[in-house]
């Protein structure tokens, strides 16, 4: 199984003490941003970013700060090469790259969820699905709509007989990292020699397609009639404004569930308690009635060791910022994504971590 900026020039003592009594939330006037954070990576936090960030430049016009949406890939990439204070990744780093990597942390921000969607023309009622159809999909075993596998999932459902056209990410992706990790934990079926990861050698499917982040996603189902692929639940408008279906996926206690706070709340109350200090844990496929099965951590992937103590300040008044009940993990962004907040505990172990920048 697999497992998976920078200030310019001398700035003068005076406007040095300045720019912390700012970030400390000391009264004062206002200064010039002298502070730049770049962050980088995930394509599902990304629209969260993009609330975050005017909102906290407006509390702290000293820090400055830009987003990519470049995939979780790169934005680990980027932070172990130092390329940015923040990386973004829907999947935490594997055992070896941490081994290698031991200044880099994984700090939960929120918690996510993923969607499966489909373009099938003239189906209305929602569809059925399952970790081993999926697996057979994705194997290029599952190739027609109306095949057996699907239909007794969804009895009395008119299916059509076409072909199915699956898409998966082309770029190095947390969000594949999930969806491969719930058919590896799902389906005896997934080839072990795929398992799971932020990129995969994917079997064959002739009539497969490909797309990079999830906005590429989104765009590449709504124009592919009878493709199915695999969404963050962040771009959830786009994808009821394109007219695409959401299916209902089977959890590991037999139940079909859409994602909503409550299922994804359950999901992660099985198994945020075992989450260790370095809070590598994976969400997918917990146990539970309610619980539904494609959730995830969203994690900050950032390097204890920053270029000078003020950048170091910076980073870590953003992230403790940002997981704040009253910051960043309010209602008011969280709910716009179809995220949920971090429980008291995991918000304890991410506090603990940001300490540790430096």
């Amino acid at each position: 199984m697999k497992r998976m900026s920078s200030r310019s020039g001398l700035i003068a003592a005076p406007m040095l003490v300045a720019a912390f009594s700012l970030l400390l939330g000391a009264p004062g006037k206002a200064a010039a941003a002298t502070i730049a954070l770049h962050e980088t990576g995930s394509t599902l936090i990304y629209p969260l970013f993009e609330l975050w960030i005017p909102d906290y430049q407006g509390q702290h016009p000293d820090v400055a700060i830009t987003a990519g949406a470049t995939g979780s890939g790169d934005g680990i990439a980027k932070a172990i090469a130092g390329a940015v204070q923040i990386g973004t990744s829907d999947a935490y780093m594997s055992e070896d790259a941490s081994e290698q990597n031991p200044q880099i942390l994984n700090i939960p921000l929120a918690i996510s969820a993923q969607t499966v969607n489909y373009d099938v023309p003239g189906l209305t009622a929602p569809l059925k699905l399952d970790g081993p159809t999926l697996a057979g999909i994705y194997s290029g075993q599952v190739t027609m709509w109306d095949a057996p596998e699907i239909a007794a999932l969804n009895p009395g459902l008119a299916l059509p007989h076409h072909q199915i056209v699956p898409v998966h990410r082309a770029d190095a992706a947390g969000d594949t990292f999930i969806f491969t990790q719930f058919l590896e934990l799902s389906a005896q079926s997934w080839d072990d020699a795929t398992g799971y990861g932020t990129t995969v050698n994917w079997p064959f499917v002739p009539a497969a397609a490909t797309a990079i982040g999830n906005g590429g996603m989104v765009q590449t189902l709504a124009q592919t009639p009878y493709s199915i692929g695999y969404i963050g639940i962040s771009f959830r408008a786009a994808i009821a404004k394109t007219g695409l279906g959401t299916a209902m996926l089977k959890n590991q206690d037999g139940k079909f569930l859409l994602p909503t706070p409550d299922t994804i709340a359950a999901a992660a109350a099985v198994l945020d308690p075992r989450t260790p200090p370095d809070e590598r844990l994976t969400l997918v496929f917990a146990s539970g009635d309610e619980s539904y099965p494609l959730i995830n951590y969203e994690y900050a992937v950032v390097s204890k060791n920053q270029k000078d103590a003020l950048t170091a300040e910076a980073v870590r008044h953003f992230l403790l910022w940002a997981i704040s009940a009253d910051g960043g993990n309010a209602p008011k962004y969280l709910n716009m994504v179809g995220f949920i907040p971090l429980p008291d505990f995991i918000r304890g172990l991410s506090e603990a971590q940001i300490a540790l920048v430096q």
